[in-house]
């Protein structure tokens, strides 16, 4: 990242993160043991009593939010707060064609210079929220390669029309035919497979994210062979899996089979201001799977070939 000490900046968070963290662990351990007693389940949706790690975790890499967006804030305050989090923070701004109706949509050449401009020097990773398949399009592959990664998520979803719909808008079911859940799925995880196999991205956000109606049947739904057939294809194309903060996703089966196909691993908040850098879910499952710093995602260096 050009301007930016990357080595140096990454060392001092990484040494305050994990500072940070053994106090957040402590608290979050007995958050998670009271949350056993009260509800009989782990907090982690790891009920097997194996899943409990026996020694103590520390994670050996440092703390980077890679799904922040400015919306309503300043770089300064955003920068502001990762230094007091000691957490990096990955800034997403969403990027395609004006059709995408965003608070901000970087659309060419020319903007996404600016905003490269505009973090240059600020401590953060420059990335971008990638949307729809003609996102890509909008860029010069020379303006794609001054990017630390480009991230992407499946919520975006062709209607029976062919034109895009965002599956959590209320008026989704009516223009996506969820009757049928596993048939729905079953294209859903082909969604998956094509945007990972096709598009020039380093990160899949929200992953294993469904529709609201759908909700309730994530665990019968993202079946093994379902989960097993998006993770073999991240794992082939070197496309990270982002465990997300917010929505408290994936679950810890679903994040099991990815870990055995070879997939690595990003947190993220999809965080606006100051609710970015709040990481617990992902430190939560990093334990429970022993996570370390050959399973995580590395920004600015572990960027696909294909642009």
């Amino acid at each position: 990242m050009a301007g930016d000490n990357k080595t140096g900046r990454d060392n001092k968070l990484g040494r305050c993160a994990r500072r940070a963290f053994s106090r957040r662990a402590f608290l979050l351990l007995g958050a998670a043991a009271g949350g056993c007693w009260a509800a009989g389940r782990s907090a982690w949706s790891a009920s097997p009593a194996e899943d409990t790690p026996t020694k103590p975790y520390r994670p050996d890499f440092p703390l980077i939010d890679c799904h922040v967006h400015l919306d309503g804030s300043t770089i300064e305050q955003v920068a502001a707060l990762s230094q007091k989090l000691g957490v990096r923070f990955g800034i997403v701004e969403h990027a395609g064609t004006k059709e995408n109706q965003y608070p901000k949509v970087l659309s060419n050449d020319q903007e996404l210079r600016e905003y490269l401009s505009m973090l240059e020097g600020k401590g953060v990773y420059r990335a971008v929220q990638a949307e729809w398949i003609d996102w890509s399009s909008c860029f010069s592959s020379e303006m794609l390669a001054r990017l630390d990664y480009a991230l992407m998520d499946a919520m975006t979803f062709p209607g029976k029309d062919g034109r895009r719909v965002k599956l959590w808008e209320k008026q989704a079911p009516e223009r996506v035919d969820l009757s049928d859940p596993e048939r729905f799925m079953d294209r859903f995880v082909e969604w998956h497979v094509r945007l990972i196999s096709q598009q020039p991205i380093d990160l899949l956000g929200n992953t294993s994210w469904l529709p609201p109606v759908l909700a309730n049947r994530y665990e019968q739904l993202w079946t093994p062979e379902r989960v097993r057939r998006v993770a073999q294809t991240a794992a082939q194309y070197g496309v990270a899996m982002e465990i997300s903060a917010s929505y408290r996703l994936p679950k810890l089966f679903f994040l099991k089979i990815a870990k055995e196909c070879g997939v690595r691993f990003a947190f993220g908040t999809n965080g606006r201001y100051p609710n970015m850098g709040k990481l617990d879910y992902c430190l939560q499952v990093a334990e429970a799977l022993q996570l370390r710093q050959t399973d995580m995602f590395r920004p600015g260096q572990d960027r696909r070939k294909k642009l």
